[in-house]
């Protein structure tokens, strides 16, 4: 395998000081990673020789050529505005040349639940491990970077109900999950330390929970698809897209709208009643 291209020391030097800077802001460790792989990015793209060089015509015309989703582009062009803010507040630069790069528009709302006969399959024949990390997704929402951080001994509360969980969110943001009662159970078991630890006693990276929850479900099915279906089902029962925003724990109801899918026949079957009764009011 080709090694990759080295970061140059002196985009290195300026990246390291804004992970300070992160670290002070108390981003979250995901987060700082994005943040990070998206400079290192553009430093090994040689555009220029330190950060405070490259021109905004530069940057603009790398960046565009990219075939980048959507989503990629959006998260791109905010840590790039965000680092040479950075550079600006700390006087490093006089500009920020992320101001020039053009708002990306999010995609339109496409919810992709799994197919919950999958899910069932995927649950009764993994192993214990990879059974609990998808009961968690499937179950209270959770992304996986939530579920590798989970620490029963830190994250467990109780209060007069039962058992919750106190999910670390984006963006360092916490919220408190119900937990069912068997869940909670084999969560006071654990051994102590994070309930998926490493061989070094921390706890497994996003990417390898991800990984393993992925090969339990079919092909071309991800753990993020079950965090669509949680919401797709909770609000299919409860019809309260504030709650399912609060479960899943989006900033926004716009976000939360793009996890949950619509029945089409639903839809079909509410036009059809609708035009029914309209029928039936000319008539009577």
């Amino acid at each position: 395998m080709r090694s990759p291209i080295p970061v140059p020391p002196a985009w290195a030097a300026e990246i390291t000081s804004w992970c300070v800077a992160m670290h002070a802001m108390r981003l979250s460790p995901q987060t700082i990673e994005l943040r990070v792989y998206h400079l290192r990015r553009i430093a090994r793209a040689g555009l220029a020789p330190t950060p405070w060089e490259l021109t905004a015509q530069s940057l603009l015309d790398w960046t565009g050529s990219k075939m980048w989703s959507r989503e990629t582009a959006r998260a791109f062009r905010s840590s790039v505005r965000r680092f040479w803010a950075w550079g600006l507040s700390t006087e490093r630069t006089n500009a920020n040349i992320g101001e020039s790069l053009p708002m990306v528009r999010p995609q339109e709302p496409h919810p992709r639940p799994a197919e919950a006969s999958a899910v069932q399959r995927a649950v009764a024949t993994s192993d214990a491990r990879v059974t609990l990390m998808l009961r968690l997704a499937n179950e209270l929402g959770m992304r996986r970077a939530e579920v590798a951080q989970i620490h029963p001994v830190n994250d467990l509360v109780q209060d007069l109900v039962g058992w919750s969980l106190i999910v670390h969110g984006k963006g360092a943001k916490q919220r408190v999950l119900p937990l069912p009662n068997d869940i909670a159970d084999v969560l006071r078991d654990a051994p102590e330390g994070y309930l998926f630890p490493n061989p070094q006693g921390g706890p497994l990276s996003p990417h390898w929970v991800g990984t393993l929850v992925s090969r339990a479900l079919p092909a071309g099915t991800t753990m993020h698809q079950l965090r669509h279906l949680c919401a797709t089902e909770i609000h299919e029962q409860t019809h309260d897209l504030r709650l399912v925003q609060t479960l899943l724990g989006h900033a926004s109801l716009a976000t939360t709208q793009r996890y949950v899918a619509i029945d089409d026949s639903k839809v079909r079957d509410a036009v059809a009643l609708r035009s029914l009764r309209w029928r039936q009011s000319r008539t009577s």
